[in-house]
């Protein structure tokens, strides 16, 4: 492992050997529903409790990764997960049974590419096999973030439809798959967005300081990868992400980028307005729709940038900013 700059690069890079991507009904519905790995029409997943069937849906992407990586739960070192519940407790309930040594993370819907590279970094300092996940669905994030479903609040068009999903992926020394080249651990960025529902405002800017400095420290261009990959900025993020490296970095993104929050629904059909968002969202579109077409040569280079929105309940109520933060990730064929 060595570092230049801001971003780790591995001498012997770590691989992606499997990998799974679940989603619920809205999700399946979407423009990627051949793609997932599961689609689950019962959002509640037999469970008393909208966070628990997160926890169930987080469980099922991990073991669907497992089999995918033909590893069993005893073969694994370390897992590593978040969410955007209180004390990441969708995480926690969905591995108190596998009896693997868990990393709690938190990096709001930046988590997916968090977990990779933290994981990616055990990896190259010894570690054998490890696994990293996350997830989200809409009704245990809303009634946290917002206000509770049944207030029926009006949604403004630069809100963004938290994602029912998980995404998990096996990560080992070596083998077939995947290899994870470099990453790089994001740096908050806060432009002083204090608007609850217009995340994709907050995290813009730092996924175009994420990918600026990733840029600079590889001494590549947008044309050097098949996809540069945000999740997720939306509808309005996005836009916002073109003007910010073309104005302070002369740098222009158009044709070489999409964003999982764009992907993942029909924005002009399933009444979404700006887009997913959500730990979910990124996660299941990765782990599924874009690993599954770089295992079919159809993408071979893509830099992975996710976003995150570091905020809570409590700093909203106080009237306080929304820091921003994305971590990226390098995987090639």
């Amino acid at each position: 492992m060595r570092i230049k700059g801001k971003t780790i690069f591995f001498d012997s890079p770590p691989v992606i050997t499997g990998h799974a991507g679940v989603v619920g009904k809205k999700e399946g519905e979407g423009p990627l529903a051949e793609d997932f790995d599961a689609i689950f029409e019962d959002t509640t997943m037999g469970q008393q409790s909208y966070e628990l069937a997160e926890s169930a849906m987080l469980h099922d992407a991990i073991i669907r990764a497992l089999s995918s990586a033909q590893k069993s739960p005893s073969e694994v070192d370390m897992i590593l997960s978040g969410d955007l519940l209180d004390q990441c407790m969708g995480s926690a309930f969905a591995l108190k049974d596998l009896e693997i040594p868990s990393i709690g993370l938190f990096g709001a819907c930046s988590t997916m590419a968090l977990s990779l590279s933290v994981g990616s970094m055990l990896i190259d300092g010894g570690a054998k096999c490890i696994v990293a996940g996350t997830s989200s669905h809409f009704c245990s994030s809303e009634r946290q973030f917002r206000f509770p479903l049944e207030y029926g609040g009006q949604r403004p068009p630069t809100s963004q439809w938290t994602v029912t999903g998980a995404g998990s992926a096996v990560v080992e020394q070596m083998g077939a798959g995947i290899q994870v080249k470099a990453v790089q651990i994001g740096t908050i960025t806060d432009l002083g967005i204090t608007d609850a529902n217009n995340m994709g405002a907050a995290m813009a800017p730092a996924a175009a300081r994420t990918i600026h400095d990733f840029l600079r420290d590889t001494n590549t261009k947008p044309q050097n990868y098949d996809l540069i990959l945000t999740g997720d900025l939306g509808y309005t993020g996005t836009q916002l992400l073109y003007e910010l490296m073309q104005q302070e970095y002369r740098i222009k993104l158009e044709g070489r980028h999409n964003d999982c929050g764009m992907m993942i629904f029909n924005l002009k059909e399933q009444d979404v307005n700006s887009g997913g968002s959500g730990c979910g969202c990124s996660a299941s579109v990765l782990c599924s729709h874009i690993m599954k077409r770089m295992e079919k040569g159809k993408l071979k280079k893509v830099l992975f940038v996710a976003t995150g929105a570091l905020m809570s309940p409590t700093s909203s109520k106080q009237g306080n900013s929304i820091p921003g933060i994305a971590h990226a990730v390098l995987l090639e064929v």
